[in-house]
Formats: C-alpha cells, structure tokens, sequence
C-alpha cells in the first residue's frame, strides 16, 4: 500500500506518466483514483472520486488541480441520465457532487472515471494507441496486438455515455485490463495506482512494438525530389522570410503568434509524395483538432521554388482555405451551433521547410505545432498497418463547435492588452530597456530581448519567463546583418514582430573641442544608425505581415535642449526625434505609428549613468555622483525622480491600445523641464 493519501499518490501517477510525451500530449488525458475520506459532516468515512480537473496538464499537475466528487452522488447520476441526446446535461450535474469547496471544474471525462469499476483510472492520448484507434480495421488489429487484455470501444463523443459503454466493457471482459477508444486514444484501470499506471505504459509499449515489427517502412510514399529538406542555414532563413506573410494571413480574423517547427519528423512528412492526402484527412483525437483545426493549409510548390512565387501562391491557398472552411462550418452547422470562430488554418505545412503553428498566444501556438507532430505520427502508425482514418468530419464538427467547449473559451479570463503581439526591444540587457521589456511582457506581449551583451539578454529573458514569452537576440545595432538576424529571431520565436523599441544607446559626455572624430561616430552609429536600420528591418516585416504596428524611439530631453558638454550625444539623439516625425510620415499608408519618448534625469537603473556618464554630468553640474538623481528631481517641476519603469509606462502608453490615432508623437518622461516643452 502507497503511504501517501489519495490525492498525493494520484499526482504523482500523473506527473512520470506526463513527463514522456509517448504516453500523452501536453494537457490531454486525465487520471483518477477512488478511496475514503471522513466527511467533516457526519464524521463518517465517504467515498471520493479525485480526478484530474478540466484544462489540466498531468505532467504539472498539483492537488489544486484535481476535482474531489462523492461517488454515490456520482453514481446515482445513473438513474437520471435523460440519455445521449441529453447528456451534456451531466457536466452541470457533477457540481453539485463535489466534495468541499475549492479544486478544479471537473471534466467531461468524469463520468468515464467514476462509472467504472476500478480503484484507478488513466485515460491517455498516445500516438501509438491513437494508431491503432485510427485504423481502418482497429478494432482486429487491436484483438491481434493484445489479445483480450485490451478490449476495443467503438468512437463516441467524451460525455456520459461514453463512461457508460466503457464500464460496460470492462464488466464484460473481466481479464481486460484497458480499452482502445476507437478514433481517439486509450483507457487503462487497475486496482492500485502502481497497477494502473504498469497496465496503461503495458498498452502504450505493447502498441509501440506492434506496429514497428508489423508496420511498412514508408507509409507516407516515397519522397519527392523537390520537397526534400533544404540545408538548415537556407532553410531557417526562407522561414523566416515566409513567417511574417503567413503569420500576417494567418491573423486575418484575429491576431495570433505563430510557432516555426523542422523537425525530422515533420520535414519528412512534408517531403512524402502522400502529404496532400494524408493532410486533406486532418486529425482524429479530439485534443489534437481542437488545437490544429480540421485540417491544416499545404503549400504546393517544390522547397526550391523563389520566395516570392511562395507567398504569391499562399495567398491563393490561404482564400481557398477559408471559403473551406467557412463550407465545412456551413455544411455542419446546426441553429443551435456556435458561431464561426475564424477561417483562417492554425497549421500551414511548407515543403523543405518546415510547420508553422498559430495560437493566441506562444505557449498555444506550440501546443499546436506539438499536436500536428502526434497526428503526423498517429498516421505514420495508421498507416504503417492499416489506413488512417480519422473521425468523421461531422463529428469533427460536433468536437470544434461543442456548446461545452464554447462555455469553457467564454469563462477564460480577458486577455491582457498585449496578447498576441511580439515587441522586439534593442538595448533590453539592462537599465530602461529591460524596464521596457519587462513592462511589455507584464502586458501580454512576447518579447525579443535584444542587446549586445548576450549573457544580459538571456538573464532578462529568462527573468520574463522563458522562451514563450521571451527570447534572447545578440544584437549590434550599427551591424545590418545583425540587426536582420534579430528580426529573423522574432519571425522564427513569434511569427513576426509587431513593437518595435529603439532604445539602444550609449553616452560621451565631453565638450565640442574635446569631442573626438571617432566619439561623434560612436554615438551617432548606435543611436542614429542604429535606429535607422532596426526601423528599416522591422518595417519591412511589418509590412510583409499587413497587420500595422509600433516603432517607438527612445529618445531623450536633450533632443530638444540645448545642454553643456553634450555635441555628440545631443546630436545623435535629435536626429532620433527627427527621425520619429520622418518614418511616421512614411509608414502611416502601412498602419505603422512611430512615435518617441524623451527621458531626463534616469539615474537609478541606468545602464547609461552607470556606465561613466554619471560621474560625468555629475562633475559638469557640480554635485556628487550619489546625488544626482536627487539634482535632476529638483530641477524639476514636479520634483521627481525618474526611474526607467516610469519610461516603460510611456511606451506601454503609447502601445498599448488607447492611442490608436496618435503617430509622430514625443511623450516627455522628465518629471516637468519647461526648456524641453516641445514647441
């Protein structure tokens, strides 16, 4: 016997069960253990069900996760289920047989795990059980495979019945110990948790092994010359020439970030000779099309074909995708089905290059991209013994556009202001660059930490919380190609890059006859320059996506003030501020806004001050380095400091959907200079 409780042993089942993605998909499955607690009522020992929560993750799931059901309330749902037709009926009824407050919704799958009989529950979403369960002949393969220790469910929807027909099942094949769900994935039991989980990696294993000593070696048909993997370099580079284009068609009824994936697995695929075919099926397993959509877009020309002969004809495809799809939704739909979500493909497959995925946001997006893998590799299996074949586009229909699945979108907290864009930062290694990041990210954005010191980048980025929402970029901003890399970085993190900061800088404080030839170019290549060919870049990404965007310049008081011992630096940031008003005339016709923010006074925090500056205006004023901050407060109208979050603020402003109509525009971060209005 486990000495840990119910609930403790239920978890961690879950978790080594969801830390090998053979044995399920990120979030998909659930798992369930049975036993008694004392109910703080009656002071009597009670019946629980305990069951992974609706929306979960096995591989992360906690105790919080779970939902706690009586199982005689449960079981007595029995006597007033009103029958298939009315069994989404059921999900409200498991509320009131929760035990105590607090835990997870539970979810459809409970009625699966309550109703049959065993102590312990795992319902999985392998790609080598969901083969067999997408095969033509399925159910024989599976006698032939596992004999009657795995007994065959025919498809039906998740819900009520389905829990019914598959205890059902188990009573009558008492030696079974588990089931292929026919289109769908497998469900395994046993009398403890350690039995349970050995009889559903028992299925898993056993599966895996008959179909690669049964199984053809190429299932998908031979590979075709032109659609062979290209050479990572050119590869990773045509991606990223295609990712704004498809991520912008992709946004067509709602922005989305996008994934880029080229694995082995998928080039292989895209390269087969059956790809068009296979694709045109779409996925099978309910967790798998939900996230990937029907069927996923194919682009038809050889790997090699020129750049812009690609997106020509993804335009084309992409309109031939959404009047599908809007077809599918007409053929199917029902008065009492939801509307139409967006037409637009969450998969776009691209021979020689790769799979592009779409979400809401990253972490969506990937999931995705991850599903589209199983699928591919669900069909490889299929295929290898059988045929695929999937659900049917009806029930594929009923899955998409289920009432309970649309209750679960409308209960989803309101998205952050930034979701769905991807803002690219220069200079976010430290100081108000990395307030800005931080601040943006904080709002929903995804972020691409640019800067010169690699290590400072990674730090901040993993700060932020890792690769779905930020990524690291070396970025030397007077370098063109290293500039363009960064973009690259976006398009191939994000799908694109939709806000972008020019913040990178440096200053020399020194007076005209002292400034060197060599201090005016320094300053004027990473601020001027600089801004000028991380403008140009983004913009062109910007505009291969059609979706608008930000250029925001981080340029400063001294743009407008005429201040001591300051040529270079207030040269080169004047040009900055001229250089707002000349791109906001420019990319307007594009929805482009380009406007700026001018600080004063940023000590604390200050990558800039710490760097030397400091120390040197502090001697052009007059006052010790320490107190400088509290010098320029004073000298203010508010008599305030200003600290690099009060600049991300400006930015946010500026982005962050309010000011929608506003370009060319340069917001004062300086606590109050009157000889800094702009006039």
């Amino acid at each position: 016997m486990s000495e840990l409780s119910p609930a403790a042993d239920l978890v961690a089942r879950s978790n080594a069960l969801g830390a090998d993605p053979r044995n399920t998909n990120f979030a998909g499955g659930n798992t369930s253990a049975k036993g008694t607690a004392v109910d703080p009522v009656t002071g009597t020992p009670t019946e629980l069900l305990w069951v992974k929560g609706s929306g979960g993750d096995l591989g992360t799931l906690t105790e919080s996760g779970l939902a706690v059901l009586r199982l005689d309330r449960l079981r007595a749902l029995v006597e007033v289920y009103p029958g298939v037709e009315r069994e989404d009926e059921m999900v409200a009824a498991f509320d009131y047989c929760l035990h105590g407050r607090g835990g997870a919704a539970p979810s459809i799958d409970t009625a699966m795990h309550g109703l049959v009989d065993a102590a312990h529950v795992d319902h999985l979403h392998p790609d080598s059980g969901i083969a067999l369960a997408t095969a033509a002949d399925g159910e024989a393969l599976t006698e032939e495979c596992f004999g009657d220790r795995v007994a065959w469910v025919d498809w039906r929807r998740p819900g009520f019945q389905l829990g019914l027909d598959i205890a059902a099942v188990k009573a009558a094949n008492p030696r079974a110990i588990g089931v292929i769900l026919g289109g769908h994935g497998i469900t395994a039991w046993g009398r403890t948790s350690a039995e349970c989980a050995a009889n559903s990696l028992e299925i898993i294993r056993t599966a895996e092994r008959f179909l690669a000593e049964r199984g053809s070696a190429e299932p998908f048909g031979p590979v075709v010359p032109d659609n062979e993997p290209l050479p990572e370099a050119w590869r990773r580079e045509r991606a990223a020439a295609l990712a704004p284009v498809i991520r912008g068609l992709a946004s067509t009824d709602k922005r989305q970030i996008g994934h880029f994936t080229d694995s082995d697995v998928v080039l292989d695929f895209c390269a087969r000779a059956r790809l068009a075919e296979l694709a045109a099926l779409g996925t099978s397993c309910p967790d798998h099309f939900l996230r990937t959509k029907v069927r996923p877009l194919v682009v038809d020309l050889p790997a090699t074909a020129p750049v812009e002969d690609v997106v020509a004809r993804l335009r084309e495809l992409h309109e031939e995708y959404r009047a599908e799809y809007r077809a599918y939704y007409d053929r199917h739909a029902t008065p009492d089905s939801p509307p139409l979500r967006g037409a637009d493909p969450a998969i776009v497959l691209v021979p020689g290059v790769g799979m592009f995925s779409f979400g809401k946001d990253k972490q969506t997006a990937r999931v995705a991209g991850e599903f589209y893998v199983n699928a591919i590799n669900v069909m490889r299996g299929a295929e290898s013994v059988s045929r695929y074949a999937p659900i049917s586009e009806a029930e594929k229909f009923r899955i998409e556009y289920w009432e309970l699945e649309e209750a679960k979108l409308r209960r989803m907290p309101a998205p952050a202001p930034l979701t769905g864009r991807v803002a690219l930062v220069t200079g976010a290694g430290s100081g108000i660059g990395k307030a800005i990041a931080e601040r943006l990210a904080a709002e929903g954005a995804c972020v691409v930490v640019a800067d010169l010191d690699a290590a400072a980048a990674e730090s901040v980025a993993a700060g932020i919380g890792g690769p779905d929402r930020a990524v690291a970029a070396i970025a030397d901003v007077t370098d063109a190609s290293a500039v363009a890399a960064a973009v690259d970085a976006a398009a191939l993190a994000f799908g694109g890059v939709d806000l972008v900061v020019n913040n990178a800088g440096l200053s020399i404080s020194k007076s005209l006859l002292d400034t060197t030839e060599r201090d005016w170019d320094v300053q004027h290549d990473v601020m001027a320059k600089g801004s000028f060919l991380v403008s140009q870049a983004a913009a062109r990404a910007m505009i291969a996506q059609g979706l608008g965007g930000d250029v925001v310049y981080i340029s400063s008081k001294n743009s407008v003030f005429a201040g001591p011992n300051n040529l270079a630096y207030g040269a080169a940031k004047a040009d900055q501020a001229h250089q707002v008003r000349l791109l906001a005339a420019e990319l307007g016709e594009h929805g482009i806004r380009v406007n700026g923010v001018n600080p004063d006074g940023v000590v604390r925090g200050s990558g800039i001050f710490a760097g030397g500056w400091g120390a040197k205006r502090a001697a052009v004023y007059g006052v010790p380095e320490e107190e400088l901050g509290a010098f320029y407060a004073q000298r203010t109208l508010l008599k305030r400091e200003v600290l690099p979050e009060h600049v991300a603020a400006a930015v946010f402003a500026l982005a962050g959907g309010d000011l929608t109509h506003t370009t060319g525009l340069h917001i004062p971060v300086d606590a109050g200079v009157a000889a800094a209005f702009i006039r």
